[in-house]
């Protein structure tokens, strides 16, 4: 029994690493009066699938004509093994952080802003050997085992004519 309940201890904590519920406010400093889920939506939930940073899409009733802006931004981590022709080899660490959304992700229609499901596209592997500087500029670059890796992400839902975001993730 002992054994049963900690193995589903380990699987309640590695869910919760791949996958963050937002943080919303729908107050006067970040939204319209009368925002809110609307019925049959809910907030938001990011998860991590391998390099893929997928959100899923909700629904915000009470915002008038009101837009917002979603930003979804990544940031990935690898180690690039720098080689001379010796075999001798530098290990360099680099970071490449992407953003995307744009305004076909949101649409106000009926007071009610739909926010579309949106996910992030990885880097390619060139683009990290790019960032990595060796020693020499000699050197053969390789990717290290287990390169790249997600480092951190953020959500922000934030609606047009305010300052701070309406939801925000993780």
């Amino acid at each position: 029994m002992r054994k049963s309940l900690a193995l589903s201890a380990l699987a309640i904590a590695a869910m919760a690493l791949s996958t963050a519920w937002a943080t919303t406010s729908f107050t006067g400093n970040t939204a319209p009066a009368g925002a809110h889920y609307s019925n049959g939506s809910r907030e938001p939930v990011c998860s991590v699938d391998g390099l893929v940073v997928s959100c899923t899409g909700t629904a915000i009733g009470g915002v008038g004509n009101t837009d917002a802006d979603l930003l979804l931004s990544v940031s990935y981590s690898a180690t690039v093994q720098c080689r001379n022709n010796g075999g001798k080899i530098v290990n360099v660490k680099t970071q490449i952080t992407t953003a995307g959304s744009s305004d076909d992700d949101t649409d106000v229609r009926n007071g009610t802003l739909f926010v579309s499901d949106i996910s992030s596209s990885s880097p390619s592997e060139q683009s990290f050997k790019d960032a990595a500087r060796c020693p020499n500029g000699n050197w053969d670059k390789l990717m290290a085992s287990g390169s790249p890796t997600v480092s951190s992400y953020t959500y922000t839902l934030t609606f047009q004519g305010y300052s701070l975001p309406a939801i925000t993730l993780p």
